[in-house]
């Protein structure tokens, strides 16, 4: 009978988890979050990269910045309930978020911030056609997918994952990240088993303890 009461109890304990992260909500891009504190990647969607332009009207722009502050002005500050679907390689938690019971992929897609990231899941797949069919958001510019964006923006780099190829290497100088196209970036590696890492971004580098480099 105990030994019941123990299973039952860790049963609850790991539905528990699988359900987590649930707090407030705090854009880093339109596909990125931090939720009570922990780091959320959307599951099923991607967004342009912060610095990938986009143009309209003979005017060009960043497109990441653009949508990622449309996304910031509505759901910042709220409370989101996530469902955790796994963990990538970089710790982040990805996952399926609410946000006053409104899926927040399928909002940020079918507002046209972002794209269904069919490489992993078909779940924004018509919220996607609805968006290009009104022409709403990133359907009313002109711009190439993140993910081919990444391929030839990083192209030539040795990160496992296109999209996290920021260098956080350790030196005698401390803790420094290379972005691609910094004078130092093609010339560092990195070693993961010393505790250098790749990141997806520069605020995700700076909140583990790594400075920008000055070149």
């Amino acid at each position: 009978m105990v030994r019941l009461f123990y299973i039952i109890l860790l049963s609850l304990q790991v539905s528990a988890v699988a359900a987590a992260p649930n707090g407030t909500l705090r854009v880093i891009d339109a596909d990125t979050f931090d939720v009570g504190g922990v780091r959320v990647r959307l599951f099923g969607i991607d967004a342009p990269e912060i610095g990938q332009p986009c143009a309209a009207n003979g005017e060009e722009w960043d497109c990441g910045r653009w949508v990622r502050d449309l996304v910031r002005a509505q759901f910042d500050g709220q409370r989101a309930i996530c469902t955790q679907q796994d963990i990538d390689r970089y710790g982040r938690v990805v996952a399926t978020c609410d946000v006053d019971g409104a899926d927040l992929g399928a909002v940020i897609v079918s507002e046209g911030w972002a794209w269904a990231y069919r490489r992993y899941s078909d779940r924004y797949d018509l919220d996607e056609k609805a968006a290009a069919v009104a022409g709403h958001g990133l359907w009313g510019v002109s711009i190439e997918t993140a993910a081919a964006y990444r391929a030839s923006r990083f192209a030539g780099s040795d990160a496992p994952d296109p999209a996290c190829a920021i260098k956080g290497n350790i030196s005698s100088n401390g803790r420094i990240y290379h972005l691609p196209g910094n004078d130092n970036y093609a010339r560092t590696s990195i070693n993961e088993a010393s505790g250098e890492r790749w990141f997806c971004t520069p605020s995700q580098a700076e909140a583990a303890g790594w400075r920008a480099a000055r070149n």
